[in-house]
C-alpha cells in the first residue's frame, strides 16, 4: 500500500492497518520545517528539510514510532528527566540497533542492563509514539509506503491505534488555539526580554524559561519536563504574545511536484472494478473495453486503496463481500478523501435486500448493481454517471443496443470470457 497524503490521510491509513490487524512498517516522507543550527551560531533557523518517519506495527497495534535519521538526541532528551543524560556514552552498541531503529535498540540496551526500569521504558516509548503521531497526523502533504514484514522484536509493549489517534487528534485541536503565535513543536523559543520579578512567580514556567536559548525546541522542553507539548505551549503562550519570548516563523511548505502521468488528460472515462472474483472482473473488463471505456480491475481491496489514488478513475465498481476489507469500508474510506468525494461509486452485490442498500448509502455509495446482471444493465448505470457528453466513444443508444445483443450475464458461475 502506497500513495500520497494529499489523497488519503494518515488517520485512514492507520485505520486500515488496525482493521486488517497488519504486522509491518509504515514509512512516511514529507518536506517539514525543522529547527537547524548553522555552524557555531547560537540561534536556530527553520528550513524546509525532507523528513521521514517509520512506524512499526504488530497485529494492528503500534510497537514503536520515530524518525529515520538514526539520531539518539530524542532518547537523550527523555533520559534527561531521569538524570541519565550520559548513560549512552559507555553503552555497547546493541545488535538490534543494526537491524532496526538505533533509538529503539539503545532503549532496549538500557532496559537489559537495568539502567531503566520497564515502567520507565514504557513511559519513554509512549512519549516517542505520541510525539511521532502528533507530527504525522498534522501532515497534509507527503508520500507513504506500508509493507508487510516480520514484527519488530523484541516488543516492550504495544499501543492501540484508535485510542492513540483520538488522544492525538484532541491535542492537535488544542494546539490550534496558539496559532499563529506558536506554529510548531519544533520551533525553538528564545527569551529576548528579562521578566519582571512579579512575572516569575510560576515555578514551572521559570523552569521552562531556562531552556529557551534558541537551540532547544518546544518538543525537547516537553520531554525534559515530562509534559505534553500542548502544556508547554500553553505556559509560554502569554510571553510569546507579549514579545518576551521569540519564535522563528515557519516558512511555507515547498510544493510537491507530481511526476506521474496526468490521468485526466484523456476524455475516455476510466472505470476501475474492485472485486475478488476473477470471472466477474474479466467479464466487466471485456464489456467496458469493447464499448469504448478504459477499464481496470483489482482483486485485492487493500491494494486497491493505493492503486485507486494513482489511477483516479471517473467511476468505481466495488464488490461488497470481499476478504480483508469489505466494500462498505473501502467506500467509506475513499469518501474521506477530497479526491473521491464526488466520484460515482457503484456497489456490486449478490444480495438484493433493503438493508444492503441502506448500508451502501450510509457508506457513501452512489448506486448499486445486483449480481447476476447483464451487460446492458451494467452499461446503463455507467452511461448514467460518466457516459453523457463524452465525444470520444459511440453514442449511448448504440452501446445499449450492442449490449442487449451480447446479452452476457455476469453470474458467479459463468465461465471467464475469452480475452
Amino acid at each position: 500500500m502506497q500513495g500520497q497524503l494529499a489523497e488519503i490521510d494518515i488517520r485512514s491509513i492507520l485505520q486500515l492497518i488496525e482493521l486488517g490487524q497488519r504486522t509491518g512498517e509504515l514509512y512516511v516522507e514529507a518536506y517539514t520545517p525543522l529547527p537547524t543550527v548553522f555552524g557555531t551560531e547560537t540561534t536556530a533557523t527553520l528550513t524546509q528539510s525532507p523528513h521521514s518517519w517509520l512506524v512499526f506495527f504488530l497485529n494492528g497495534q503500534i510497537v514503536y514510532a520515530g524518525t529515520t535519521d538514526g539520531s539518539l538526541s530524542r532518547l537523550r532528551s527523555y533520559l534527561h528527566r531521569y538524570d541519565l543524560n550520559n548513560s549512552l556514552q559507555d553503552l555497547d552498541v546493541p545488535a538490534i540497533a543494526t537491524f532496526n531503529s538505533p533509538e529503539y535498540g539503545y532503549l532496549w540496551a538500557l532496559l537489559e542492563n537495568h539502567t531503566l526500569t520497564p515502567e520507565q521504558g514504557r513511559q519513554i516509548l509512549n512519549g516517542m509514539v505520541q510525539e511521532t503521531l502528533f507530527d504525522l497526523l498534522s501532515l497534509h502533504q507527503g508520500t507513504f509506503v506500508f509493507k508487510l514484514s516480520a514484527g519488530l522484536s523484541p516488543q516492550l509493549t504495544t499501543f492501540a491505534i484508535s485510542s492513540l489517534v483520538a488522544t492525538i487528534t484532541t491535542q492537535i485541536q488544542a494546539w490550534k488555539q496558539f496559532y499563529p503565535h506558536i506554529q510548531s513543536p519544533h520551533q525553538c523559543p528564545t527569551v529576548i526580554q528579562k521578566l519582571q520579578a512579579h512575572d516569575s512567580t510560576d515555578e514551572k514556567t521559570t523552569r521552562m524559561l531556562r531552556w529557551m536559548d534558541g537551540n532547544t525546541s518546544i518538543q525537547q522542553i516537553a520531554r525534559y519536563l515530562n509534559k505534553g507539548v500542548v502544556t508547554v505551549a500553553k505556559g509560554i503562550y502569554p510571553y510569546v504574545r507579549q514579545s518576551i519570548i521569540h519564535l522563528p516563523d515557519i516558512p511555507v511548505a515547498l510544493p510537491q511536484h507530481e511526476s506521474s502521468e496526468d490521468w485526466h488528460a484523456t476524455q475516455v472515462p476510466r472505470i476501475v472494478c474492485v472485486d475478488d472474483g476473477v470471472t466477474i472482473r474479466q467479464a466487466i473488463e471485456q464489456i467496458l473495453d469493447e464499448h469504448g471505456y478504459e477499464a481496470t480491475s483489482i482483486g485485492n481491496p487493500l491494494r486497491a486503496l493505493s492503486l485507486l489514488f494513482q489511477l483516479q478513475p471517473d467511476l468505481i465498481l466495488c464488490d461488497i463481500a470481499m476478504p480483508e476489507l469489505e466494500g462498505y469500508q473501502l467506500c467509506a474510506m475513499l469518501r474521506q478523501s477530497t479526491v473521491f468525494r464526488q466520484t460515482p461509486i457503484i456497489m456490486l452485490t449478490g444480495k438484493d435486500g433493503f438493508i444492503d442498500r441502506v448500508k451502501a448509502r450510509m457508506a457513501g455509495a452512489t448506486d448499486y448493481l445486483t449480481k447476476p446482471f447483464g451487460a446492458h444493465e451494467l452499461l446503463t448505470l455507467v452511461e448514467k454517471y460518466v457516459g453523457l457528453g463524452n465525444p470520444t466513444r459511440p453514442k449511448p443508444n448504440r452501446l445499449l443496443e450492442q449490449a442487449i445483443q451480447d446479452d452476457l450475464e455476469l453470474a458467479p458461475h459463468s465461465p471467464p470470457p475469452n480475452r
